[in-house]
């Protein structure tokens, strides 16, 4: 009788081979994904090995241990759909007991990309510290158990949130995977640049503490080991063990509970239960008629819709990200605050397309350009809600980091007339250049409709950088002056006047092109 280890392993070949061959592009993406990985991790594994002798080498192959186990536990929240094996309760209805079933899964987790580019890290970290004979033979069972512990955490993570990863919040989540690595980015370049300064001394302190830790202790061990220390390298493999046991345990009983359970995700919600919108406290605070409804409905679009909030999300962290992390570094400038006022601009092109097929109902109610400036204008509003004291925030706390209080006025007026800007010229691209936005997925444009996307946004922010050339303009001559300083303040309420001036301009402008090109728009933002 066949073994259902056997039997599982088999299934997850056949679907990544089945998977392959739906397609060349399909196939040509795997190999092109696969190559990359593995180049990077021979690099990795060839970084680390230069590494052995180094006094510090503990301090790097520990905490990259730990980072790969964090980079396993955290993968199947945001892409549950990389592996059809994550989801048991595809296995609901076969006769199967978790123990058996526990023992196939983690061998099938060991077939694919992750699994050898993980193997091929964790040799690098435990040749880094090895030494001696008795340093070998545990590197062998340390390799062993951190890339099983690993694997474990996956899984177990993924079986205890499978119905959150089937549902839309998990959806939600793995859309906002953008701003996870965006912000991860950046953490990983500023802490890059204090190792650079620092060196790798500043990691030995973290190194001690996740030598406890699994599966670091895995690591950890084989550098007690290799020093002599061979009751504190059995007692960390013992770490490794008890928490790959742990984890087993905890896997084996969500599984159990998944398959014996009811999904709940069909029950009916509890009467009386009401939305939370974010708009939902302004809605006394708008005014009356169509703008008003305009920015209701646009904030309840920003809370609800995965890809509009993915995009406010990473806008909005990248926007404060970059000015203060230079700040902070002391390489930043009081005008990387515009990045701020740059990021939510952008939110204002393609106002169309973010409705994707639903425009259809906004496009009724447009029957002529007064209908259609009031749309833009709800839209415009909207955006300055949270654009504008968020901003001003940004730049402030900018200004606060780097002391420059004297610079605080043009900074400010020159975000504001960058804001205003982006929003003339983004109402007007919507108009001229919308595209859709597939709702399914990780692509932000409709297949055939990346060169209106490119025109339309790409367009639009040189469009803006031409329009604040006076504003600009004014910044430079008040600073190379010799009396600039004195007048320096004057920047901030005539940088709010242009702003404000051009977004007035660009919404009247755009508004009888989009009423005279809604069927254009309609077929545009509906494609795909």
């Amino acid at each position: 009788m066949t073994s259902l280890t056997s039997t599982v392993v088999r299934l997850k070949l056949s679907l990544l081979r089945n998977g392959l061959r739906q397609s060349a592009g399909r196939r040509a993406a795997f190999v092109a994904s696969a190559v990359v990985a593995l180049l990077f991790a021979l690099l990795q594994l060839l970084g680390l090995v230069a590494l052995r002798g180094h006094a510090h080498a503990e301090a790097v192959a520990v905490p990259a241990t730990a980072v790969l186990a964090l980079g396993w536990a955290v993968m199947p929240l945001f892409f549950p759909s990389g592996d059809e094996t994550l989801d048991p309760t595809r296995l609901v209805m076969l006769p199967l007991r978790p123990r058996p079933l526990v023992r196939a899964l983690l061998a099938a987790s060991l077939v694919g990309i992750g699994p050898l580019f993980t193997l091929l890290v964790l040799v690098g970290c435990v040749l880094s510290v090895a030494q001696g004979s008795v340093g070998y033979v545990v590197s062998v069972v340390a390799v062993v158990l951190a890339l099983l512990v690993c694997v474990a955490l996956a899984r177990a993570v993924a079986a205890a949130n499978v119905r959150l990863l089937t549902s839309r919040k998990g959806r939600d989540l793995a859309v906002l995977s953008g701003l996870v690595i965006a912000v991860g980015a950046q953490l990983v370049n500023f802490g890059a640049q204090r190792l650079g300064s620092a060196g790798l001394g500043q990691l030995q302190p973290a190194a001690d503490v996740l030598s406890w830790v699994p599966p670091a202790s895995a690591v950890g061990a084989v550098r007690s080991a290799s020093e002599g220390a061979y009751g504190t390298a059995l007692g960390q493999l013992a770490l490794s063990v008890a928490g790959l046991a742990l984890l087993v345990v905890v896997w084996a009983r969500s599984l159990t509970r998944l398959m014996t359970s009811p999904d709940g995700s069909t029950l009916q919600a509890p009467e009386g239960a009401r939305d939370r919108a974010p708009s939902a406290g302004l809605r006394r605070l708008l005014p009356d008629g169509r703008t008003g409804t305009v920015v209701e409905r646009t904030l309840r679009y920003v809370w609800r819709d995965p890809k509009t909030k993915a995009a406010w999300v990473t806008s909005l962290a990248i926007g404060l990200i970059v000015p203060v992390f230079n700040a902070v570094q002391g390489t930043g400038s009081i005008y990387f605050a515009c990045f701020a006022a740059g990021m939510l601009g952008i939110q204002m092109y393609n106002q169309f397309g973010q409705d994707t097929s639903a425009f259809w109902m906004v496009a009724l109610t447009i029957s002529s350009a007064r209908d259609a400036h009031a749309e833009l204008r709800g839209r415009a509003l909207a955006l300055l809600v949270i654009t504008l004291p968020y901003a001003a925030l940004v730049t402030v706390l900018t200004t606060a980091l780097l002391g420059a209080w004297a610079r605080l006025p043009e900074a400010l007026g020159l975000s504001l007339a960058l804001l205003g800007a982006m929003l003339a010229t983004g109402a007007w691209t919507s108009a001229r250049f919308p595209y859709s936005i597939p709702q399914e997925g990780h692509k932000n444009v409709a297949p055939g409709q990346a060169g209106l996307a490119w025109i339309s946004i790409f367009g639009g922010m040189v469009a803006a950088a031409l329009l604040c050339s006076p504003v600009i303009t004014a910044t430079i001559w008040l600073n190379v002056s010799a009396d600039g300083d004195a007048w320096s303040w004057v920047l901030l309420p005539a940088g709010t006047a242009y702003g404000a001036t051009l977004t007035l301009l660009g919404l009247r402008l755009a508004a009888p092109r989009t009423a005279a090109r809604l069927p254009e728009i309609l077929a545009a933002v509906s494609k795909g």
